[in-house]
C-alpha cells in the first residue's frame, strides 16, 4: 500500500502544477499581462490549496474512498481545464470568472489530498518519516512537471492535449488505487464505474483535442485559420480572408498581407539610405523574412545575419507554400543567414561589426520582452557598431502608446546615440512608430531602391513630421531594473482596450 500511495503523490503533485502551469499560461495568451496573470493564477491556486487543507479536518471516515474520489475529481477538473478556457473565452465577457473558479476548485481539491494521504499512512510510518517521504515526492514531482512542461509537453503536445493527458493520469492513480488500496467490495465497484466514466470523457477530450483546439479559435477569429501550430515559444495562427494572410502570434497581430509593406519599408530603408555604403545588415526579430525581403533590394548589401528566437517562425517562413511567397523566398537567398537563439545572448557573444540594424521585435508586453528595449540592449548593441553604422527599432504606436514610443526613443538617446523618431499609418494597426539611431548626425541618401510600394521622397518627408497628439511627452528611461516601458505600455494599451 505505501508504494501505491507514493506514486501517487509523484504523479498527483505533478499533475497539480501543471494544471497551475496551464491555467497561467492560457491566461497570458488569452488577456496578456504575463507577470500580472501568473501572479494572480499562482497566489489564487496556493490560497486554494491551503482551503483545502483546513477543509480535510471534516473529512473523518472512508479515507480511501474519498483519496481516491478526489483524485477523479481533480482529473476530470484538471484534464478539462485547458478546453473549458479556451472554448469560454470567445463567449464569456468575463472570461476571469471561469478562470477562477477551475483555479479555485483544482486547488482546493489538490490542497485536500496530502492531508488525506498523511492520515491514510500515519499507521504505516514515523510521523517525522512519513511527512519527510510525502514532502519530498510532492517537490520532485513539481520539479518534474515545471521542467517537462515548457520543453515537451507544450510545445509538443498543446495546451489542450496536455491537460486531456494529465488529467487521464490523475483517473489512472484512482483506478490503480481501486486494485492496490484496500476497499470494500461495495465501494470497489462504485470507484471502478466512476473511474470508467471519467477515463472515458478524458480519452475522449483527448482524442478531439484538435477538433476542440480548431473550434475555440475559430470563435477568436473572423476569417479563416490555415494554419495552427504551438511551438516552443508561441501560439502561431495563419488566417487567410479571399487573398489576405494574417499573422497572429499569441492571438496578436504581427502583420496583414494587404498593408505590411507599409510597415516594412519604413522598418528598412530609412536606414538603409542612412548609410553610405551598407554591406552588412543584421536584423533582430523579424523571423517572418518580410524585412529581408526590403533589405534584399539594396544591391549594396553583401550579408544579413537574421537572428530570431523561434525556429517554427523561421521555418515556416523558409518552408510553408503561401508564407515563403510572402517575402518572396528571402530566407532561402544565399546572402541571408539564420540563427535561432536569444538576440540579447547572441549580441553578448558576437564579435562581429554591422552597418545596420534592424529591430522587428514583438511589443514590450512583459518584462522578458521589455529587456530588449532597454538601456543595458542597446549598449550591449551599440558594440556591434562603429561610428558611420545606424540602427532601426519599430516602438509601437506613438498615438495609442505615446508614453510606451517616446520612451523607447529617450531610452536609446540617453546612450549617446542621435535619433530620428518616424511613423507611418499602416490600415491593419494604426499610425505606428520608429526610431533610427545613429552615433553622428543622420544624412540620407536620396538613392530609393526599385520597386517600393510606398515609401518615395514626399512620403519620407512627411514621415518625420510628427502631429500635436503625437508629440514627445516627459518620460522615464527605460532600465532593467525599472523597466518603465512595460508599466507604459499595459497601462496604455489596458485603456484603449477597455
Amino acid at each position: 500500500m505505501q508504494t501505491a500511495l507514493y506514486i501517487s503523490v509523484l504523479i498527483v503533485s505533478s499533475c497539480g502544477l501543471i494544471y497551475e502551469l496551464l491555467a497561467g499560461t492560457i491566461a497570458s495568451y488569452l488577456l496578456g499581462e504575463t507577470v500580472t496573470q501568473f501572479s494572480l493564477i499562482i497566489g489564487t491556486y496556493l490560497f486554494s490549496m491551503g482551503v483545502g487543507s483546513y477543509l480535510s479536518k471534516f473529512v473523518e471516515k472512508d479515507l480511501i474512498p474519498k483519496f481516491l474520489e478526489i483524485e477523479l475529481a481533480i482529473g476530470l477538473a484538471g484534464g478539462c481545464c485547458s478546453a473549458i478556457l479556451y472554448l469560454s473565452f470567445g463567449q464569456i465577457r468575463y472570461f476571469q470568472i471561469p478562470l477562477f473558479l477551475l483555479v479555485i476548485l483544482i486547488g482546493v481539491l489538490v490542497g485536500l489530498e496530502i492531508p488525506i494521504l498523511l492520515r491514510i499512512l500515519k499507521k504505516e510510518l514515523q510521523f517525522k518519516e512519513l511527512v519527510s517521504r510525502v514532502l519530498s515526492l510532492d517537490y520532485v514531482g513539481a520539479l518534474l512537471a515545471s521542467i517537462l512542461f515548457p520543453i515537451f509537453f507544450a510545445p509538443k503536445l498543446g495546451l489542450i492535449r496536455t491537460g486531456f493527458l494529465f488529467g487521464i493520469l490523475n483517473a489512472g492513480v484512482a483506478v490503480w488505487g481501486t486494485w492496490a488500496l484496500p476497499l470494500k467490495h461495495s465501494r470497489m465497484i462504485m470507484l471502478r464505474a466512476q473511474s470508467v466514466v471519467v477515463l472515458t470523457l478524458l480519452i475522449l477530450g483527448f482524442s478531439f483535442s484538435d477538433l476542440i483546439t480548431y473550434y475555440s479559435e475559430e470563435s477568436l477569429y473572423t476569417d479563416e485559420i490555415i494554419l495552427s501550430k504551438q511551438s516552443r515559444f508561441q501560439r502561431i495562427i495563419v488566417t487567410r480572408w479571399k487573398n489576405e494572410i494574417r499573422l497572429f502570434l499569441n492571438g496578436h497581430l504581427q502583420f496583414s498581407s494587404r498593408d505590411e509593406y507599409r510597415y516594412h519599408e519604413t522598418l528598412v530603408h530609412p536606414a538603409l539610405l542612412a548609410h553610405p555604403a551598407p554591406k552588412k545588415v543584421l536584423v533582430l526579430g523579424g523571423g517572418d523574412g518580410l524585412a529581408v525581403r526590403e533589405i534584399l533590394k539594396h544591391k549594396s548589401v553583401e550579408s544579413i545575419t537574421l537572428v530570431d528566437l523561434d525556429p517554427a517562425i523561421t521555418d515556416l517562413f523558409t518552408e510553408h507554400e503561401f508564407l515563403k511567397e510572402l517575402n518572396d523566398g528571402s530566407l532561402r537567398n544565399p546572402k541571408v543567414k539564420v540563427v535561432n537563439t536569444d538576440a540579447f545572448v547572441w549580441l553578448e557573444e558576437s564579435e562581429q561589426i554591422f552597418d545596420v540594424v534592424i529591430i522587428d521585435f514583438p511589443d514590450p508586453s512583459n518584462f522578458s520582452l521589455g529587456k530588449l528595449y532597454t538601456t543595458a540592449f542597446f549598449h550591449t548593441l551599440k558594440r556591434r557598431m562603429n561610428e558611420t553604422s545606424v540602427l532601426e527599432i519599430q516602438s509601437t504606436s506613438p498615438l495609442f502608446a505615446r508614453s510606451s514610443y517616446w520612451c523607447i526613443e529617450r531610452t536609446i538617446d540617453s546612450l549617446g546615440f542621435y535619433t530620428l523618431p518616424l511613423h507611418v499609418y499602416v490600415p491593419s494597426f494604426g499610425e505606428w512608430g520608429f526610431v533610427l539611431a545613429g552615433q553622428k548626425q543622420i544624412r540620407f541618401r536620396k538613392e530609393f531602391p526599385e520597386h517600393l510600394r510606398f515609401l518615395n521622397i514626399q512620403e519620407f518627408e512627411s514621415i518625420r513630421v510628427f502631429p500635436q497628439d503625437m508629440s514627445r511627452v516627459p518620460v522615464e528611461i527605460n532600465r532593467l531594473d525599472n523597466q518603465a516601458l512595460v508599466r507604459y505600455y499595459d497601462r496604455e494599451w489596458n485603456r484603449i482596450l477597455d
